[in-house]
């Protein structure tokens, strides 16, 4: 784990500070419009920095999009890692996991982050047709993959997960319910959150961590 925060310290070191300044204000604008809402004048004018500059560290300006767009997954990444790390290395007992873990589930779960949901399957779903998108979020989602990956291992050395269970499988499982929750999101009719949730709980307990 370590080494894995010491790379992503250093990955964004290696950013130019104009190119860093660029994606950063994107980033800001996400927070309260849609990525085809902006524009190159826009970001030019908040940043101050000029076209020349823009074009000179990146190809085009959708590149600039997709990786602000990169950027805030990789925010979400992060979090992801530092949450689950510290309940995974932390727990004294299969019980306490898979409590701290559930009570987890239903935060990511909730209803209020269904548009958090929705733009990481938006960008996800610009990967196959963008080999330069697929290269650089698809570093980022294997840095995700990995971590998980390891720490599920360290809990099956501990005699708490499913054997039947490999690590990376895990991995995904532990992903896919929660970005999974929006197929639901936008319906007109939703899921009953509560039944939800428990269902989510069962599924932690008596699969991913069923200690056998």
């Amino acid at each position: 784990m370590a080494s894995q925060n010491a790379n992503r310290v250093e990955s964004k070191k290696s950013l130019h500070p104009t190119k860093e300044e660029l994606i950063q204000t994107v980033v800001v604008l996400l927070e309260g419009t849609t990525l085809d809402q902006i524009t190159s004048e826009q970001v030019l004018a908040i940043s101050g920095i000029s076209r020349g500059s823009l074009y000179h560290h990146f190809e085009d300006f959708s590149e600039l999009l997709e990786l602000a767009q990169v950027s805030r997954f990789s925010e979400y990444v992060d979090s992801s890692i530092d949450i689950l790390s510290t309940i995974f290395e932390s727990c004294h007992s299969r019980a306490e996991l898979i409590a701290r873990v559930s009570q987890t589930t239903q935060h990511f779960q909730a209803v209020d982050l269904a548009q958090m949901r929705l733009e990481r399957l938006t960008a996800i779903s610009k990967v196959p047709n963008n080999p330069r998108m697929a290269r650089v979020l698809g570093e980022e989602q294997e840095r995700l993959t990995e971590a998980l990956e390891d720490l599920y291992r360290d809990i099956l050395a501990r005699g708490w997960g499913n054997s039947l269970i490999q690590p990376r499988t895990a991995s995904v499982i532990l992903q896919a319910i929660t970005v999974g929750r929006a197929v639901d999101d936008f319906t007109v009719n939703h899921v009953d959150q509560e039944n939800w949730v428990n269902v989510i709980s069962m599924i932690i307990e008596n699969v991913i961590f069923s200690g056998n």
